[in-house]
């Protein structure tokens, strides 16, 4: 059983998103099977094997997520993320302004699910295996 203090242990060690797929083995490594993050409130969900919930705290204060979606200013969002000129405070910015109501981090099939406000999937992106 993962604990939400292993989590935040291992999130303090991301300094932008060019270490995300290292945090994402180190959750793997804790049984991790996904997660979703909500942007609006930043807080985070966190599932395991034997049913294994664990919910975080907020990250920061709360987000307006834009009603007007956009899968092309989410994917702009996302590159400069991945190469470390954001970190995750601000990505959650630019998530929130692009639409983004939440994410689910698929750990088994490895992959990043965005979702808008209605539920509808802008984009679906592979996480990288470092």
């Amino acid at each position: 059983m993962f604990t939400i203090q292993q989590i935040i242990q291992a999130q303090s060690k991301v300094k932008s998103g060019a270490y995300f797929p290292k945090l994402i083995q180190e959750m793997k490594s804790f049984a991790i099977t996904q997660y979703e993050n909500y942007v609006s409130n930043g807080k985070s969900q966190y599932f395991g094997a034997n049913s294994n919930i664990v919910q975080g705290e907020s990250k920061y204060t709360k987000l307006p997520v834009n009603r007007n979606s956009s899968a092309e200013k989410l994917e702009q969002a996302l590159s400069i993320h991945q190469i470390g000129k954001t970190d995750y405070k601000t990505f959650c910015a630019h998530s929130a302004e692009t639409g983004v109501e939440k994410w689910i981090s698929n750990l088994q099939e490895m992959t990043f699910s965005y979702f808008d406000i209605d539920g509808n999937i802008l984009v679906v992106e592979s996480i990288p295996i470092p």
